[in-house]
């Protein structure tokens, strides 16, 4: 059995290769060694078996049969195949097809290209399909463009998340057109499932080309991909030829396009069964209502976050300014740590890029999901750097949007922490469309169907700010700030003189008392020191003691009420 399994994965190391052991020679059984296809080192069948079908000595991903990786993702016991038999199709009546099918069939003990049905991951429901690669190179013909869309169909009546694991040379040649189609059939059945507000999860495997990465793997509400999985429409060889170039490293790699945002996360396969499970948590799959605690704190820890400390001095404007650009105020991510559970973050606008200055996913508060969406400085000076300092491209401002547009779909609050100096200003971002990456961002939260919360927590630089804090709510830390533009900016314009900026601090209202007398801000989260990372804790049980009340508030009301609200809140203006 394990020969078989590993037919095709290893090369056969030759039997006159020996080892010593307790200093006797012993020949090595040629079924129960192999020699690693990636780094040529000799590797026990055992050894690979056990460790998710990698290679123990490089880490190298071998390809693996449908059934075992069922085996490896779901709760034992609990997968219950569907459409197991399906007479060969054979549209064209291509010659020689049939028997084609007959060996792959021989081969694998399948009879297509993969293998769907319903399990348990976590002990959550799901429906899963698995494409395996010694079918035919897994290409879609009209039975597994069949048996995906009787799957899917099945999970929107049944109202169950589908996960499916793509691995494919794209589509089958035998089939012509008919092969064709399968693209927009599986498409379309996605889309009802879409549309029944069910979840999709993709997970992209090596290889995954051709006509199904343009069609159901990347669809996914939520699209994974194993490390260094080979992904693209055209494949590396056909590129190269139409081209006359030859390709970069890494191209159409994962990492390739996690950093150009077309994947969410990179999942080692050890930790994917894990992280499915996660995810089908946080989307509430098998619950339906959270109780959140009355009272998180007790009043007296409540009330002496609320006074503050009877030392603290009141500041200057311009001091407050200077306060929200520390180096070691806490950051998105702090806040994120400390007030939310299982955050799993996502990446990507589905575009162009992952934008570093916008961290955002799924997490629970108090076993309720929610996306948690934040701009993010950075740490350290390399951090910084990789951040953009805080400041968005449309990238991240579209990676934003989609992440709420997802949270709407599912009925998550959304949850975002504001910390920009602004939008970022270059070439580039005017390039991609900077305007109408916030812009659309204005128009589309105005209307999202759950509730939201802004918290600034840092510097609200003008649009790039706005364009997360169309909220019902919008709150500030004690010494953030939320402007129009920068104090140095604003004497700049209107006193040609950014030396003046203390002053223009003063005049332009910009802190969170006073823009909470304006009526702009709804709650003031007490400092009772300067905001560090040091202070964190005590400002965090303030602040999840107001979360829960934001969600006694809101979390119950009808969709067409939190609009009109969020409407009201802003025309007032």
């Amino acid at each position: 059995m394990l020969r078989d399994m590993f037919k095709k994965t290893y090369t056969r190391i030759d039997t006159s290769y020996s080892i010593k052991k307790q200093n006797t020679e012993q020949k090595i059984p040629s079924d129960l060694w192999r020699k690693c296809n990636k780094c040529g080192k000799p590797i026990y069948v055992e050894d690979v078996y056990a460790n998710h079908n990698i290679c123990p000595k490089c880490g190298g991903y071998f390809r693996v049969s449908a059934y075992r990786r069922i085996q490896m993702i779901v709760d034992p016991g609990t997968f219950h195949e569907w459409d197991r038999e399906m007479e060969i199709s054979n549209p064209l009546q291509f010659p020689g097809y049939e028997k084609k099918i007959l060996a792959a069939q021989e081969k694998t003990k399948l009879n297509e290209a993969i293998v769907t049905g319903q399990a348990r991951i976590g002990g959550y429901p799901a429906v899963v399909g698995v494409c395996d690669a010694r079918f035919l190179m897994s290409s879609m013909g009209h039975n597994v463009g069949e048996k995906i869309t009787r799957a899917v169909e099945r999970a929107t009546k049944e109202q169950l998340p589908v996960i499916l694991f793509a691995c494919s040379g794209g589509a089958r040649m035998q089939e012509g057109m008919v092969s064709l189609m399968q693209m927009a059939k599986t498409s379309a059945a996605l889309k009802r499932h879409h549309d029944a507000g069910q979840l999709f999860i993709s997970v992209l495997t090596d290889p995954t080309t051709g006509g199904v990465t343009a069609s159901f793997a990347m669809l996914g509400d939520i699209i994974l991909a194993e490390p260094g999985a080979l992904i693209g429409f055209a494949g590396p060889r056909v590129i190269e030829q139409t081209i006359g170039q030859k390709l970069p490293d890494g191209f159409q790699r994962a990492e390739f396009l996690l950093e150009h945002g077309f994947i969410d996360k990179i999942v080692k396969r050890e930790e994917m069964k894990t992280t499915l499970a996660q995810i089908l948590k946080l989307h509430g799959v098998g619950n339906e209502h959270y109780e959140l605690e009355p009272k998180v704190v007790t009043e007296k820890a409540y009330n002496h976050a609320v006074k503050g400390n009877t030392k603290k001095i009141i500041r200057h404007a311009w001091e407050s300014v200077q306060l929200s650009r520390k180096a070691d105020r806490p950051v998105a991510s702090d806040y994120i740590r400390v007030l939310f559970d299982d955050f799993t973050e996502f990446h990507g606008d589905r575009l162009y890029k992952d934008d570093g200055a916008i961290i955002g996913g799924i997490a629970s508060f108090h076993g309720m999901p929610v996306t948690v969406i934040g701009q993010e400085k950075g740490k350290t000076t390399k951090e910084n750097i990789i951040r953009n300092f805080g400041m968005p491209s449309p990238d991240g401002y579209r990676k934003a949007l989609r992440l709420m547009k997802q949270a709407e779909k599912f009925g998550r609050p959304i949850i975002c922490l504001v910390d920009t100096p602004g939008a970022f200003c270059g070439i580039e971002a005017e390039e991609r469309g900077q305007g109408e990456a916030i812009a659309r961002n204005l128009f589309e939260m105005a209307s999202l169907k759950v509730p939201i919360l802004s918290i600034v927590i840092g510097e609200g630089g003008s649009g790039g700010a706005l364009a997360m804090a169309v909220a019902n709510e919008v709150w500030m830390m004690e010494h953030a700030i939320y402007s129009i533009l920068s104090p140095e900016g604003f004497a700049s314009i209107l006193w040609k003189d950014s030396k003046r900026a203390d002053e223009a601090a003063n005049v332009m209202k910009i802190t969170a008392k006073e823009l909470k007398k304006l009526g702009m801000i709804d709650l003031v989260i007490p400092e009772e020191e300067p905001a560090s990372r040091e202070s964190l804790p005590q400002i965090q049980k303030y602040v999840d003691h107001e979360l829960v009340r934001f969600f006694e508030r809101w979390r119950e009301k009808e969709k067409e009420e939190l609009v009109n609200c969020r409407y009201e809140r802003f025309r007032k203006f």
